[in-house]
């Protein structure tokens, strides 16, 4: 009778073991240090098709708290700010920031966003040609002078901010050097946007003919042909 009552109290020490280990797993958690730390997330923009903002904001800063250990590796990319901006809007947006809006691991919670609001510009969005107008920088060769470069193709197709297009006529291209050049030459070159929202759809690149002369050498000619016209009057009176 003994060895078969022993074996239920074993049984039993057994689970009184193992709720304490439970128990002192459980305490342990809760008894984990929390703690705060503030983030600089990058703000994420998705407009409506045809909106454009004019003057992003590209980070705010959130307050996170969550455990101690994890709160002291998180690294600012993890966390991201995802605001949906609507679209047939126009002026200025007042966007409200909560913690729906912040993408970040489970285990933290947000305690503060600084600036909790933001107010964005908007505008719609316009596709029109703009004519290039190729940048010539530097020296020709001694005695040279450009006459006015010619692009190919001459009008490039651009999208953006249609307020900002209203008051732009013409897109630059890249730098176009001078130095040494004493004949026309051609080069290939990119189209720079004339805005930083402005966007080159297509050609990216044009190929740009910059004609060279002397100046004098046109009178020159001119001179020489009045005096063989002169000599061939004079044998031929």
């Amino acid at each position: 009778m003994s060895r078969m009552s022993g074996k239920p109290w074993g049984l039993r020490l057994l689970a009184i073991f193992a709720a304490i280990a439970v128990w002192f797993s459980a305490s342990f958690v809760k008894r984990e240090r929390v703690s705060e730390k503030l983030i600089d997330a990058t703000v994420t923009y998705n407009p409506a098709r045809g909106t454009v903002i004019l003057d992003p904001i590209q980070t705010v800063k959130v307050r996170l708290r969550g455990p101690d250990k994890q709160i002291r590796t998180l690294a600012p990319h993890v966390v991201d700010v995802v605001i949906e901006v609507p679209g047939l809007a126009t002026g200025t947006l007042d966007i409200q920031l909560d913690e729906s809006n912040v993408l970040r691991p489970e285990s933290f919670e947000v305690l503060a966003i600084e600036p909790n609001s933001i107010a964005l510009r908007l505008d719609r969005e316009k596709t029109q040609m703009l004519r290039v107008s190729p940048r010539l920088v530097g020296e020709p060769a001694a005695g040279a002078e450009p006459l006015s470069p010619v692009a190919r193709p001459d009008m490039v197709q651009v999208t953006g901010p249609e307020s900002i297009l209203a008051g732009i006529t013409a897109a630059t291209t890249s730098p176009i050097s001078l130095d040494g050049h004493a004949l026309t030459f051609k080069q290939t070159v990119s189209v720079v946007p004339p805005d930083p929202l402005v966007r080159i759809i297509q050609p990216s690149v044009v190929t740009v003919e910059v004609p060279m002369h002397f100046p004098g050498a046109d009178t020159d000619e001119a001179s020489a042909r009045d005096r063989a016209a002169d000599a061939g009057r004079q044998e031929n009176p």
